[in-house]
């Protein structure tokens, strides 16, 4: 571990200390009720510490958990499975399928009062660039809040869209930042039959909690052989559960088989059992080229996929101005030595200055840091030092049936739009709400000029954010917006949602059913007409003509004028029939403390992507309040309006093409 991530830890531990912010769509920002609120979980193996916690802090003990007892379990459980996903034909030149795969560790907040079903702010590392990553770790922990973490739902659930799990974090932290040796005795404890009870505990959290395994990260000194012995047991113990339970476990290179702390940055002799005992391995920074070839021929030698050790790259601090050997790691001129283990990505929001975090600005930045300079994956820019991810490892889609729609909302916003109306003015994040969203983001094919192209956050169809391609169109522009496998029938329809804001420019969408011929060239498109029209338009357009396969989806602009243009893509939609949603039931408020309360409902069965809820004013319109794909939501800071004695809300189910159930409704008398 390098100075930067002991500072971030305890910052972490500060960070637990403040306030957090309520609930998104809130009336007011009054400080949610900590009774009420519900945050992520998180856990000791067993024995607390002593002393009080902080405030803010809950301390709890794992070996005491249990799902019947924990009253936040509906709102902290993921209920989007994780979807398979595909490989499309090369991006580029460079990047390549089936070697070296992508581990992030992101510490998405603090380990204590972590909300668990978003705020009420933009300013959030909302995650979009999941088409590069095959694993995401929840990091955090700390000696003073908790060292075991279960990931908050939003999180799993916008990983599972794009197929990518997501593992609880595990840290037994270093003596010198507060780990204390009995804990991590307490987590290898044995029962009297020689079991370890902890770790089916473990599994039975990530399957109550829906995420899918765990990291294990034991840091923490003084430990021998005979610890060592334990940790190995219960690591082996660990990986049976879970593989049955279809979850998986990776182990961070730090204690060594005789029970010490001892970084190796290598595969080797003395962490070999547990990378055996484990699904794969984080390596330490200190690798170096020559290590890092060892233990990938030490892998193969073991029969193991050398792909399943993670090279650590710290950019916590620097980003994409880290130095790295990538030759080390993912060399352009022979096969990939290992895989890349991000160590703290969201740097691509830290370092923003705080005036400036935005969500534009940071998309900006997060694109720079997984695209590279050129912003557009199919064009990479040689000259650039940081060799970004859509360099070297190959994209995936999880867009394989219909049907399937997006209105292309990151998780994160200034405002709520419905309908391309505003029904809610306050900022918010939320990834459980984020769309399948493109994984090549931007590809333009164009003879002239590239327009640029963002998620843009100043208006939108529905949710927080729309596709905007602005710029002058001197030669047309074929903009590749989804990679995808989905079957045609006689019924098939694409709808597209737009808006021309600025300009003239003529509509086409391009539907391809083959493959390009080479890396990076435009799909064999079909160009099919999009009638125009003033404001927000949705067009339906048949693919009565195309049979197969639709294999990419996109749209080709042209201005008649050859002018600048500013236009929207709001919405997407690849369907045959158009079927809504049955209505939720049961819907009531479970708990209330002035203006917070904790609604719950019974999800209706079928075609659910999430659920609305809304207030109902005395004037008829109707406020946004949040969504959620949980069957649990917490609203913080009401207060009566225009003089009503009895507020009332609608819960709506959102279907998979975005079409909504009729509400359910609820009161409470103030």
């Amino acid at each position: 571990m390098n100075p930067t991530r002991r500072t971030v830890l305890i910052a972490g531990a500060t960070a637990a200390l403040l306030p957090s912010p309520p609930a998104f769509g809130a009336a007011n920002k009054a400080k949610p009720k900590a009774a009420l609120q519900p945050y992520a979980a998180y856990w000791y193996p067993d024995t607390l510490p002593s002393g009080t916690p902080g405030t803010g802090i809950t301390w709890r003990s794992l070996k005491s958990w249990r799902p019947a007892d924990d009253p936040d379990l509906a709102f902290n459980a993921s209920t989007v499975p994780l979807a398979p996903r595909f490989t499309p034909a090369a991006v580029n030149a460079t990047a390549r399928a089936g070697q070296a795969r992508i581990q992030s560790l992101v510490s998405f907040g603090p380990t204590a009062s972590n909300p668990s079903q978003g705020s009420a702010t933009a300013d959030y590392y909302a995650l979009t660039h999941w088409a590069y990553i095959d694993e995401l770790v929840f990091w955090g922990g700390s000696s003073g809040e908790g060292l075991i973490l279960a990931p908050n739902a939003p999180i799993v659930d916008a990983a599972h869209r794009h197929g990518v799990p997501v593992l609880g974090n595990i840290f037994l932290p270093p003596v010198a930042y507060g780990g204390q040796l009995r804990w991590t005795r307490d987590l290898v404890q044995k029962d009297t039959a020689g079991r370890y009870p902890l770790a089916e505990r473990l599994v039975a959290v990530a399957e109550a909690y829906g995420f899918d395994g765990w990291f294990v990260n034991a840091e923490t000194g003084g430990g021998d052989t005979a610890l060592g012995a334990d940790m190995l047991g219960f690591m082996r113990e660990l990986k049976t559960r879970a593989r049955g339970k279809g979850q998986r476990v990776t182990w961070y290179d730090s204690m060594t088989v005789n029970g010490a702390v001892s970084w190796q940055g290598a595969l080797n002799a003395q962490n070999e059992a547990f990378f055996q005992a484990a699904d794969d391995m984080f390596v330490d920074f200190r690798w170096t080229a020559a290590t890092l070839a060892s233990s990938a021929q030490r892998a193969g030698q073991l029969g193991r996929n050398r792909y399943e050790l993670w090279a650590g790259v710290d950019v916590e601090a620097n980003g994409w101005n880290s130095s790295v050997n990538w030759d080390a790691i993912v060399p352009r001129d022979r096969a990939h030595v290992v895989s890349l283990g991000f160590y703290r990505p969201e740097w691509t929001r830290n370092h923003l200055p705080a005036d400036g975090r935005g969500p534009g600005d940071f998309h900006a930045a997060d694109d720079r840091f997984w695209t590279g300079r050129s912003l557009d994956p199919a064009r990479p820019d040689g000259t650039d030092s940081w060799r970004a991810p859509a360099v070297s490892v190959a994209d995936r889609s999880t867009v394989t049936s219909v049907p399937f729609a997006s209105v292309f909302n990151t998780g994160h916003g200034l405002r709520w739009y419905e309908d391309g109306e505003v029904t809610s003015d306050a900022p918010w994040n939320h990834l459980g709400l984020q769309d399948r969203l493109p994984s090549r983001r931007w590809v333009v094919h164009t003879d002239g000029q590239r327009p640029t192209v963002t998620f843009d956050f100043e208006d939108a169809w529905c949710g927080g954010s729309s596709v905007l391609v602005a710029g002058g169109l001197h030669r047309p522009a074929v903009l590749d917006v989804y990679a995808t496998r989905l079957p045609i029938t006689a019924d098939s329809v694409v709808e597209l949602t737009h808006r021309t804001d600025a300009g003239s420019v003529n509509v086409e969408l391009a539907v391809a059913t083959a493959e390009p011929t080479t890396p990076g060239a435009t799909p064999p498109y079909t160009y099919l007409p999009v009638n125009p029209g003033d404001g927000w338009q949705t067009v339906a357009v048949p693919l009565s003509g195309l049979t197969g396969t639709v294999r990419a989806i996109g749209v080709r602009l042209t201005a008649p004028d050859g002018g600048p243009v500013r236009w929207r893509l709001g919405g997407l939609a690849v369907r045959t029939a158009r079927h809504t949603p049955a209505a939720p039931s049961g819907l009531r408020i479970t708990g209330a403390s002035g203006g917070d309360l904790r609604f719950a409902w019974a999800p209706a069965p079928g075609d659910v992507r999430h659920h609305t809820l809304h207030r109902l004013l005395p004037d008829g319109t109707r406020r946004f309040l949040g969504g959620t794909c949980q069957p649990a939501y917490f609203v913080a800071g009401l207060r009566p309006e225009q003089g009503e004695r009895t507020a009332r809300f609608e819960l709506r189910a959102v279907g998979e093409l975005y079409t909504t159930s009729a509400p359910a409704t609820v009161t409470h008398t103030w």
